[in-house]
């Protein structure tokens, strides 16, 4: 059976590279349109309507131009009597390999409406955890890269003008102050250096994170990080045990579904640990067996999935798996929120703050010389 799998995987993979089609807009496509899409679709194909008509039906109320030409392709692709999955392959930056392998597999066993609505919760799901991720993490970078920005703004503007007031003095600054007169006059007496050396440290970054070496260590400091880490991982765990669940229900066979799951998370380490348990599943271990002892698979998961190769429901015990982490990321989210606050309080007063402070010392000196 998995050597048949191969064998179409192989196959549909061959047919996606020779006609591969390209379209503008993709990321429009995939942000917006594609649930809605796949939502749609399956409660069309429910409600008894042809894959033709339901095709038709999209293109004509579509607003996207380039989704529009997407699925006019699609409707070419099914007249023509060739599959849908195939049609599918053609734009691969849209559909990726999880998504076709999915139709193909439901056009195989003849549940095509029942797998194309198992896609449409499947994404619902990942999208609105992603979307709570997201908007955990929007506040406080926004207010951290403010802080920086009106940091910057003070060392380079407000603090000359003080420190011109400062050289009439005659008495020696207090440190901090001494500090930033430095610090201010290095950044403007050197911005020709300083400001191609942090473009240089910018480019020279995402350059090396491009490189496969790159991007499997950062993605490893990533996950060693504290709180953010766990936090990365559980997501992870979360959208490997629904996407894997969902892909052996459609009747994907386990190698290529752990295969094209794998490359969709997004992390080069759990990817690499996912593949390593692949390679042990093709000597002949079990899946709960091959992942056990992998890096930043936990061992609940793993223990979960033998529980559920006992009772052969290991495609539920993944779900409940995923609805576990599901609710523990919302519990961190929520405690990371309550947290957040205070501490980006605390660092705008350390920062602002001792840079206003820094600035105003000396007069508050001046005044005190005045006085006595």
């Amino acid at each position: 059976m998995n050597e048949a799998g191969d064998g179409k995987s192989n196959e549909r993979k061959t047919t996606m590279a020779k006609t591969q089609q390209h379209v503008s807009g993709v990321g429009t496509i995939r942000k917006k349109e594609l649930i809605p899409f796949t939502r749609q679709m399956a409660s069309m194909m429910n409600a008894g309507l042809p894959i033709l008509t339901s095709i038709s039906t999209l293109e004509e109320q579509c607003q996207h131009p380039g989704f529009r030409q997407v699925l006019r392709s699609l409707r070419d692709v099914i007249e023509s009597g060739t599959p849908f999955s195939e049609g599918l392959a053609m734009y691969p930056r849209i559909f990726d390999s999880m998504y076709v392998n999915m139709v193909a597999a439901g056009e195989e066993s003849g549940q095509f409406a029942l797998v194309m609505k198992r896609l449409a919760a499947m994404m619902d799901a990942s999208a609105r955890l992603v979307r709570k991720v997201k908007s955990a993490l929007t506040y406080p970078v926004v207010i951290l890269s403010l802080a920086l920005i009106i940091a910057f703004g003070l060392i380079t503007f407000v603090v000359p003008v003080f420190s011109q007031m400062f050289a009439d003095f005659g008495e020696q600054l207090p440190l901090p102050t001494r500090i930033l007169v430095v610090i201010s006059n290095f950044i403007q007496g050197y911005w020709y250096i300083v400001l191609p050396a942090v473009v240089f440290l910018v480019v020279a970054f995402i350059k090396w994170r491009k490189t496969e070496r790159g991007t499997f260590q950062f993605d490893r400091f990533v996950l060693k990080m504290p709180v953010f880490g766990v936090l990365i991982q559980k997501v992870s765990i979360a959208r490997f045990s629904r996407l894997f669940a969902q892909m052996l229900t459609s009747g994907v066979p386990i190698l290529d579904a752990l295969q094209i799951v794998a490359q969709a998370m997004g992390n080069k380490v759990i990817e690499q640990s996912l593949m390593s348990a692949r390679g042990g599943i093709e000597a002949g271990d079990t899946l709960s067996s091959s992942l056990e002892g992998k890096p930043f698979l936990p061992i609940l998961m793993v223990r979960m999935i033998a529980a559920g190769e006992k009772s052969g429901r290991i495609d539920e015990m993944l779900e409940s798996v995923a609805n576990t982490y599901d609710e523990e990321v919302e519990a961190m989210l929520a405690t990371l929120t309550a947290l957040m606050e205070p501490f980006l309080m605390v660092f705008l007063g350390v920062v602002i703050g001792g840079i206003v402070v820094a600035m105003f010392l000396p007069i508050f000196k001046m005044g005190s010389i005045v006085g006595g």
